[in-house]
C-alpha cells in the first residue's frame, strides 16, 4: 500500500478590486478611400466591462512609416485598459502611398470616430488621448501638437474635434530637419538619402511627374512635418520616454520636443530610460507601464473600483 503524503490548507483569500475585466472587438473599419490609392483602415479596441463612459486612448503603432502592426503593445494596452481607459489600435496610412500628412489626418480621423461612436463604446468623449511609439509617437506628438488646428482634418465625422487631451510619445521622431545630428556621418548619409523611410514620408515617392526628395533638400517641408512647428497654448500635456541606448532615433530627438513644449508653457514629462534600445525589451516592464497609466489618471481622470 502507497503511503499518502501532503498538505492541505484550507483559508480564505482576500482579494482587491484593481483591474477591470476587458473584452476585445475589432476589427472595425474606421477610415476608408475609394478612389486611387485605395485604403481600409481598421481598429481594434479593448473595453473596459462598465456601464459608464470612460476616457479613452488612441494608440498608434509604430514600424518606421513602412507598417503598423495594430496587436503591438499587447500587455501595455491591456494593462492600460484594465486601469478604466477604452484603448483602440488604429491603422494609418504608411509608404509608399501614405505620407505624414495622410498619417497625421487617419489618427485625427480616429479621435472623430470614436468621438462620433462614443455611447456604443461607453466613451467620454472630453477625455482622449493618443499613444505612439517610435514612428507612431512622432504621429502622436504631431496630431497632439496640432491642437487647435483642422490642417490635417479631413473625411468622415467633421462634425466632431480631433483635439486631444493627453500625448504619450515613446522614442519618437520631432525635428526632421535634425533627425541625426548627433549620430555619426554615415548614419546621417543613410537618413539624408530620398529613399530614407522618413524621405519617402514627407516628400513621397518618384512617381510619373512627382518627383521625391531628401530630408536636406526640402528644409520647408521637412519643417512642415515636425511635431515642433505646432507647438501652442492648445497642445495637451505630453509625457515623453526615450531610451539612452536607442541607436535608431536619437534621444536628443525627445529632448528637443521636450524643451520645447516646456519654452512654450505645456505640460511635459520626461524619463530618460537607461540602457533601453529602440522597442528593446525595457519597454514592456510594469515600471513603463506603472507611469504611463499614472500620466494618464492624472489628465484624463481614473476610474476607482469600490468594494474589496
Amino acid at each position: 500500500m502507497v503511503e499518502m503524503k501532503g498538505t492541505w490548507r484550507k483559508e480564505e483569500l482576500n482579494v482587491t478590486l484593481s483591474m477591470l475585466p476587458v473584452i476585445f472587438d475589432g476589427p472595425l473599419l474606421y477610415r476608408h478611400g475609394t478612389s486611387f490609392p485605395r485604403y481600409r483602415l481598421s481598429m481594434d479596441i479593448l473595453l473596459p466591462q462598465v456601464e459608464i463612459p470612460l476616457p479613452a486612448v488612441v494608440f498608434i503603432p509604430g514600424g518606421g512609416f513602412m507598417e503598423a502592426d495594430r496587436s503591438h503593445f499587447l500587455q501595455q494596452r491591456l494593462a492600460i485598459a484594465a486601469a478604466g481607459f477604452v484603448v483602440a489600435a488604429i491603422d494609418y496610412r504608411l509608404i509608399p502611398t501614405g505620407t505624414y500628412a495622410e498619417g497625421v489626418s487617419d489618427v485625427k480621423a480616429a479621435v472623430r470616430y470614436l468621438r462620433a461612436h462614443a455611447a456604443a463604446f461607453h466613451i467620454d468623449s472630453a477625455r482622449i488621448a493618443l499613444m505612439g511609439d517610435s514612428a507612431g509617437g512622432y504621429l502622436a506628438a504631431l496630431a497632439g501638437a496640432s491642437n487647435g488646428t483642422t490642417l490635417f482634418d479631413n473625411g468622415d465625422d467633421l462634425d466632431q474635434k480631433s483635439d486631444v487631451q493627453a500625448v504619450v510619445d515613446l522614442y519618437g521622431l520631432s525635428d526632421l530637419t535634425r533627425i541625426d545630428a548627433d549620430y555619426s556621418p554615415a548614419i546621417r548619409a543613410q537618413h539624408d538619402r530620398e529613399l530614407s523611410a522618413q524621405s519617402l514620408y514627407v516628400n513621397g515617392i518618384t512617381f510619373a511627374r512627382h518627383s521625391g526628395a531628401a530630408l536636406s533638400s526640402t528644409a520647408a517641408a521637412a519643417a512642415a512635418a515636425n511635431p515642433l512647428t505646432y507647438i501652442s497654448s492648445q497642445t495637451p500635456p505630453f509625457l515623453l520616454m526615450h531610451g539612452t541606448d536607442d541607436r535608431l532615433v536619437s534621444p536628443s530627438q525627445t529632448a528637443l520636443l521636450y524643451e520645447a513644449l516646456r519654452r512654450n508653457g505645456v505640460a511635459a514629462t520626461y524619463y530618460a530610460v537607461p540602457h533601453a534600445g529602440h522597442r528593446s525589451t525595457h519597454w514592456y516592464q510594469p515600471q513603463i507601464t506603472e507611469r504611463i497609466i499614472a500620466f494618464l489618471q492624472k489628465h484624463l481622470g481614473s476610474f476607482a473600483l469600490r468594494g474589496q
